[in-house]
């Protein structure tokens, strides 16, 4: 893409320079463009997840693009001395807290599962505030070695649903194998009333034998393969701004495919009002569980030390300086976007990394593109026919999409985890090792916790929490908590490649 960056008004530094309101809102658009697939995936994954209605997923997702507009308002713009780090950067959904909600919702699914969800988002959010100016002191403990290494199980536990949108879930109507409907019959037979067969005990189940035609059905499977091959050449031969959005263009593509094959219909997004208003506490007030806002808690510390090597690597790319008290302003937004998404029915927020690689391929340094892209961001949160039309998405066209998204975030760990020096240093070699390792425990042994307390089951069932916790710990023992800044911005710097 060409830089289309303008020459700013004398006296004015370019972050704080005011476009014309075309070129404001055209380069605005862009920004919400190249995020809008990343930013919706996730109330896709946590409203199916939580088991909701068609209708309460859609209304995650205009929740979700309501408060990525607020939030990424308050850090462009700034408001109060408090919040805002006055820099162009957008805010979306973190992938990093996928895991451990998608680990709430399936063992509380339902409204009740959705009350336990955003309060310890809320809570984890006000926690957030309050230790931000800490946070943006513990960059030492966060190296590249521990940032790539937990990016890179984050893609990894990602995968996984990437995967199961294309093929089908584990478990439920689209699992791998049913219970044989002979098998069925007989059963509910010989148990019927007036049977001298005694009842079935209580959680007796038949086991599935058969396979399930609705699993791996070749028809999606080549849904998914043209979204991912479309990406591809979309990536290959486009330039510039098409080149951005190929992963959204890919989705659209997958949809026109789905739609003329008649696996995805528009009843709902004809059903869902023009225009309504995001209203918070919509499942009911949320409940506080002390564990559920520690996890929640520790993936927002990771996610906040990431935006620390953001903001860094911004403040270097736009030639501003950014201090501690700046960092202490941006990482509080990030606990605030986090509590306003839990109000109002939402998740927890960060910066984009892909428009901050963004802002380094335009070449436009102006805040006030973003300031543009938070209001589009609010205006379509605002339609309630936006939110439907992405929850009628069949799964198999995510699919496509999910194995360039959270494929990735992986690479993005392997690059950061280039730059780091095994050679002359064989203890990153055994950080790295360790912490990958204990991070797949959760997802290869899932029952490895029954015989722990119950209730810390929550905070260590998260593999990314766990090999955050790891990888930290080892890097502390093995190499000390030397602080290098430049070594931080390289890293933030792979992050934005993407």
């Amino acid at each position: 893409m060409t830089s289309i960056a303008t020459t700013p008004a004398a006296g004015v530094h370019p972050v704080d320079q005011r476009l014309p309101l075309g070129k404001v809102t055209a380069l605005g658009l862009q920004h919400v463009l190249v995020m809008y697939a990343g930013a919706v995936a996730v109330p896709l994954i946590v409203g199916r997840a939580l088991k909701l209605s068609p209708d309460e997923v859609a209304l995650l997702i205009s929740a979700d693009l309501f408060c990525c507009g607020i939030a990424t308002l308050i850090q462009a713009l700034g408001a109060t001395q408090w919040f805002g780090i006055k820099l162009p950067v957008m805010m979306g959904v973190t992938f990093a807290s996928v895991a451990p909600m998608v680990a709430i919702a399936n063992a509380n699914p339902g409204q009740v599962g959705a009350q336990l969800l955003f309060g310890s988002i809320i809570g984890a959010g006000v926690i957030s505030i309050i230790i931000a100016p800490m946070v943006s002191r513990m960059l030492r403990y966060f190296p590249p070695v521990v940032t790539g290494t937990i990016i890179a199980v984050i893609g990894i536990t990602l995968m996984r649903v990437g995967i199961n949108w294309i093929f089908g879930n584990p478990v439920g109507p689209t699992a791998p194998a049913v219970v044989d409907p002979i098998y069925q019959k007989w059963l509910a037979e010989v148990t019927s009333p007036g049977s001298s067969l005694p009842p079935v005990p209580k959680g007796l189940a038949l086991m599935p034998t058969v396979p399930n035609p609705k699993y791996a059905d070749l028809s999606g499977v080549a849904i998914s393969g043209l979204v991912l091959v479309s990406i591809l050449l979309i990536v290959k031969f486009a330039k510039g701004f098409i080149a951005n959005i190929s992963v959204l263009l890919g989705i659209v593509i997958g949809a026109v495919v789905a739609a003329g094959m008649g696996l995805m219909t528009f009843e709902k997004v004809g059903k869902a009002p023009w225009l309504d208003i995001v209203l918070p506490f919509h499942f009911g007030m949320p409940k506080f569980d002390p564990f559920l806002i520690l996890t929640m808690t520790l993936v927002m510390i990771v996610v906040m030390i990431e935006s620390t090597g953001m903001f860094l690597a911004l403040g270097e790319m736009t030639d501003r300086k950014v201090d501690q008290k700046d960092l202490a302003r941006g990482l509080r937004t990030d606990g605030l976007g986090t509590l306003i998404g839990g109000i109002f029915n939402t998740f927890p927020y960060t910066s984009f990394s892909q428009n901050v690689g963004l802002v380094a391929v335009t070449g436009v340094k102006s805040r006030f593109v973003c300031v543009a892209g938070g209001v589009i961001l609010i205006v379509l949160g605002l339609l309630p026919k936006m939110g439907a039309l992405v929850e009628s998405l069949p799964t198999v066209v995510l699919g496509g999409a999910g194995i360039v998204m959270f494929g990735m975030v992986l690479a993005t760990g392997i690059r950061i985890l280039g730059n780091v020096d095994f050679k002359h240093n064989r203890h990153n070699a055994m950080i790295v090792a360790v912490s990958i390792g204990v991070g797949m425990i959760p997802l290869l042994a899932p029952n490895f916790k029954q015989w722990m307390p119950h209730g810390i089951h929550s905070l260590i069932e998260s593999g990314i929490l766990l090999t955050s916790i790891t990888a930290v710990l080892l890097n502390m023992f093995l190499n000390g908590t030397k602080f290098d800044a430049a070594a931080a911005i390289a890293a933030a710097k792979q992050a934005e490649a993407h």
